[in-house]
């Protein structure tokens, strides 16, 4: 059977948040699913081994009625039978209904406003599936790809492995370095740790990798800021933990199964809190944390530790 489903949400974490739901589609069709997305999700680098994910299809820049026509006509060659839209926009209505697609399930339409990035999606597959989805996102990738990570890094079995997503898509989000530091400080005589260091290549992101890279701790760090999301994958899946800023890394390394910290600072909670591996820390003095918390001095580094240990025991 020929599936769609389509997600027009513009990050990674974006996408992540959707895989269970996408994943229990397969198996109730019993058949892998084609994902429509925006290239920004960069889902191909991450998605290209999960066994459920038929096929990416990139969605094209939206140049109105005419980039519509453009985007059915391209979706008619592929003979989808069944379609479901995680979202409520008209415009995928009426696109799916033009490439051919017999079977639309979508959330209620323009009913955008204060929707449960979520909610409205176990709604979906429970009202039109009868089934109830609370399962983790799962990323699957080749145990070959993880030896080799493994032994390309000389990974050690009694070191802990620690991935540190020091990046973040805004300033807002991004800890200092001075947070990282006093809690690889504060570890440094309780466990025998190496530590990978994910971030990107803006300049503000490589002023923190800097920072850290300069310190007592440079020969225990390895700095991925080289590394393509493809590259990374197995690295992550080699760490018994990660550490990480509201960034693509928290969803990933959950997604792959490793127990994530999540530090939010300054975005809505349910981003980092949707998974059972996911551990999120907000900022002291705060009861909840959203957009405008501004929260990235007030991560408290000892909580952090507090986390570390309670996680590894």
């Amino acid at each position: 059977m020929k599936i769609l489903a389509i997600q027009n949400k513009m990050g990674i974490g974006d996408t992540v948040i959707y895989l269970p739901f996408i994943k229990e589609i397969s198996r109730k069709f019993q058949s892998p699913v084609s994902l429509l997305t925006k290239k920004s999700t960069k889902a191909e680098e991450f998605l290209n081994q999960t066994t459920y994910i038929d096929q990416i299809i990139y969605q094209k820049k939206n140049d109105g009625i005419l980039g519509s026509i453009k985007l059915a006509v391209e979706l008619n060659k592929y003979n989808f039978e069944k379609v479901f839209i995680f979202n409520s926009s008209l415009r995928f209505n009426l696109i799916s209904r033009l490439a051919g697609i017999k079977k639309i399930y979508q959330y209620p339409l323009f009913e955008k406003k204060n929707q449960h990035i979520t909610g409205a999606a176990k709604k979906l597959i429970k009202d039109n599936l009868g089934i109830d989805v609370n399962e983790n996102p799962e990323i699957q990738i080749n145990k070959n790809l993880i030896r080799e990570a493994s032994k390309k890094l000389n990974i050690k079995l009694d070191e802990i492995n620690i991935l540190l997503a020091i990046g973040g898509s805004g300033p807002t989000k991004r800890i200092p370095a001075k947070t990282f530091l006093e809690f690889m400080k504060k570890i440094k005589n309780m466990k025998k740790c190496r530590f990978f260091l994910a971030t990107g290549k803006d300049e503000g992101e490589q002023k923190i990798l800097n920072e850290i890279l300069n310190t007592e701790f440079k020969d225990q760090c390895v700095a991925l800021d080289n590394y393509s999301i493809n590259e990374t994958l197995p690295l992550i899946k080699n760490c018994n933990i990660a550490i990480c800023n509201d960034t693509s890394f928290a969803h990933l390394s959950s997604a792959l199964g490793v127990k994530t910290i999540t530090l939010m600072a300054d975005t809505p909670l349910i981003y980092g809190s949707y998974s059972t591996n996911m551990y999120p820390i907000i900022p002291d003095g705060e009861q909840m944390v959203s957009h405008n918390t501004l929260g990235k001095d007030k991560i408290n580094s000892e909580k952090i530790v507090s986390k570390f240990i309670s996680i590894l025991s």
